[in-house]
């Protein structure tokens, strides 16, 4: 089991600074938020959670897109949370927490939540397989886990997919080749339907869990 506060440390010290032009930067090779975010479609007044929200790009944007509905977010990373509540401004309800093991109504009131978003996120974090678990199980009922992150890269040239390799490492980001696999045990497992599709060439791929309505 990883060492939570290890891992939270290794987060502040990586975001630190980052944290400052992160958006700038990541814009350019985090593809697919923007999808994610138009087929969010929450309903009105929808609860929505955002799991590693970091600087709260994407919350920001669900604010825009779905006025009234009620935006939650957590991180492991004081730092990020730091720009977050700077861009947000009271818009979300935030938290510092694991994604492996956080107490959804504890943190933010008893319910679950009409959609989860996992942005980028289970490719920088250690035992993955147990925070989309997690993830699934704070849905209500009819809810969806919308998740997207790295994919496999090999429908594009080798020498861009090892030069991308190389530079996410040093962001401590591994690219998780069983996504779909790990997906679809959790559809199985907690009777869900899932969605699963590779965005341009397999850069990225975006999964939707959803759990059936009562």
């Amino acid at each position: 089991m990883t060492d939570t506060r290890a891992h939270a440390a290794l987060m502040d010290s990586t975001y630190r600074y980052q944290r400052l032009f992160y958006d700038i930067t990541r814009r350019y090779y985090l593809l697919g938020r923007d999808r994610l975010v138009a087929d969010l479609a929450p309903p009105s007044g929808a609860r929505v959670l955002e799991i590693a929200c970091g600087t709260g790009r994407n919350l920001e944007r669900i604010a825009r897109h779905y006025p009234g509905c009620a935006l939650f977010g957590l991180d492991i990373s004081h730092e990020m949370l730091r720009s977050a509540h700077s861009k947000l401004g009271g818009q979300a309800v935030l938290a510092r927490a694991d994604a492996c093991d956080f107490d959804g109504d504890a943190l933010f009131g008893a319910g679950g939540f009409d959609r989860v978003v996992m942005s980028y996120s289970l490719s920088m974090i250690p035992d993955w397989g147990r925070a989309l678990r997690h993830a699934a199980q704070q849905l209500r009922p009819g809810g969806e886990l919308h998740v997207v992150d790295f994919g496999d890269q090999d429908k594009l040239p080798r020498w861009f997919r090892r030069g991308l390799h190389h530079w996410l490492s040093r962001f401590h980001v591994t690219p998780r080749r069983d996504l779909l696999e790990r997906m679809q045990d959790i559809a199985q497992e907690q009777g869900m339907a899932l969605t699963f599709r590779p965005l341009y060439r397999d850069y990225a791929r975006y999964g939707v869990l959803t759990r059936p309505a009562i």
